[in-house]
């Protein structure tokens, strides 16, 4: 038996393994508030094989400006950051979209700079920074906005937006201020919600809020709307897979993740 036969034989005697979810392409690691629950769910809803999610969470006390602030300046943000930045991930992402545009631009350029100190070697992204890349990759211009967000965090969405190019036409929140009902908003009122707050003169959509299903609903909202529809987890995890050169999405998850689709 020649060596190339022998070769292929001992390979077809191999049993067929399952994929086992196996970072082989690209592993995410995930900052996210201990009582939220859905980024992590639809960033492996949007993953395709060979991209994992690596998560380590902090506690977040209260959808507030004052509950994000102290979630913020507490030391277990480090030290997420760095028991994170040990393992072998290729990209931190820090999964908060309010807590990172809280006090606006050079705000989250300031977290930036401390993730790469506390997981040196680690490419680095965060929700705020994402979305205003996701926006700039669809050529957006004035858009409308969805949050859950009480008033006065929405307030600062609209003016992070604003600051950034994006004029915000039509706006809408929901005013909840208690985590785990964040998660409890289904799709349907998303869906009734963002198709609300449209506007003929918005280039796009943005949803605001990493613990706010949107992934499964976007694909509907964009033939509805005629127009992308961008939401804080869909452009994390998009960024994530721009900064790692890596197309690892599954199809279906809006015109934003087409060139990043497996």
């Amino acid at each position: 038996m020649t060596p190339h036969a022998q070769a292929t034989a001992q390979h077809e005697d191999r049993p067929r393994f399952r994929y086992d979810g196996n970072g082989s392409l690209a592993r995410i690691g995930l900052i996210f508030m201990a009582s939220s629950v859905v980024m992590e769910s639809e960033m492996w809803a949007m993953a395709a094989e060979g991209v994992s999610i690596h998560t380590t969470r902090i506690k977040l006390p209260k959808v507030t400006v004052e509950g994000i602030e102290e979630m913020m300046n507490a030391p277990q943000l480090e030290e997420a950051a760095r028991l994170l930045g040990s393992a072998p991930i290729d990209l931190l992402c820090f999964g908060g979209t309010s807590a990172s545009f809280l006090h606006g631009t050079a705000y989250d350029h300031a977290l930036t700079a401390k993730l790469k100190t506390w997981a040196p070697g680690k490419k680095i992204n965060t929700a705020s920074t994402a979305s205003l890349a996701a926006l700039a990759e669809i050529k957006a211009g004035p858009v409308v906005l969805a949050t859950p967000y009480v008033d006065e965090i929405h307030q600062r969405a609209i003016r992070f937006l604003e600051e950034n190019g994006h004029k915000v036409l039509r706006h809408r929140n929901l005013g909840i201020d208690k985590d785990t009902a964040l998660a409890e908003v289904s799709l349907e009122q998303v869906y009734d919600l963002v198709k609300s707050v449209d506007h003929a003169d918005a280039s796009a959509v943005f949803v605001s809020c990493t613990n706010f299903r949107t992934a499964g609903a976007i694909e509907a909202l964009e033939t509805a709307l005629g127009k992308p529809v961008v939401s804080a987890i869909q452009a994390s995890f998009w960024h994530s897979l721009k900064l790692t050169g890596v197309k690892g999405a599954r199809p279906g998850f809006g015109r934003l993740m087409r060139d990043v689709t497996a």
